[in-house]
């Protein structure tokens, strides 16, 4: 990109509010400007795009305060640029450091969320196919087993159901019932492992 004209800053903020004038000014802006602010920003973390990004930006902002008359020349022209591009890539990093957040926050709450469903859902599992088998035992073993692993009762609260005499009386009899039960499901190994998963 060649650029004749030169400018001093009095001349370029000029020629920023003339309309004739205006894109040679943007071109002598990208020639003299872009490389070093686009270094501050890489040095920042930026990446070569970021940095084409928020030097673009930059020259935006630079010309819509200049026409607005807001332009106070307190500052070199450069030392502006890198101040306003500064500040346009920091707050970027903020954006994207709280989208980053957000995601992570969402993506371990889905994780959290996914376990907790699939662990429902084999427990459901194992408990039908618990159920399943009690239904083949004698009355009594199928009364205490259901009221124990799908009513959720203590022993105390299982013997107001049962004609036991104790609460170890009961205990002693659910013992017996989950033995029948493993004799039962002997042969079948992955069943057995369901089982004392459940049983524990």
């Amino acid at each position: 990109m060649s650029v004749a004209v030169k400018y001093t800053d009095a001349e370029l903020i000029a020629a920023i509010k003339d309309e004739r004038q205006l894109n040679s000014a943007i071109l002598f802006i990208y020639k003299k400007y872009a490389e070093s602010t686009s270094a501050f920003i890489m040095s920042y973390g930026g990446s070569r795009q970021d940095a084409e990004d928020v030097f673009q930006d930059t020259v935006v902002a630079f010309i819509n305060i200049v026409t607005k008359g807001s332009y106070r020349m307190e500052a070199s022209i450069k030392t502006f640029l890198v101040s306003v591009a500064k500040n346009i890539w920091f707050n970027e990093v903020k954006r994207r450091e709280r989208a980053d957040f957000r995601e992570k926050a969402y993506e371990a709450g889905r994780e959290v969320k996914e376990q907790d469903i699939s662990q429902v859902i084999s427990e459901m599992e194992q408990k039908r196919a618990l159920r399943d088998l009690i239904h083949t035992l004698g009355e009594s073993c199928r009364k205490i087993l259901l009221l124990f692993y799908y009513e959720n009762l203590s022993m105390k609260e299982i013997l107001g159901h049962l004609p036991y005499e104790n609460e170890q009386v009961v205990r002693n009899k659910k013992y017996k019932c989950l033995q029948q039960l493993t004799g039962i499901i002997k042969s079948s190994p992955s069943i057995v492992t369901q089982m004392k998963e459940i049983a524990k």
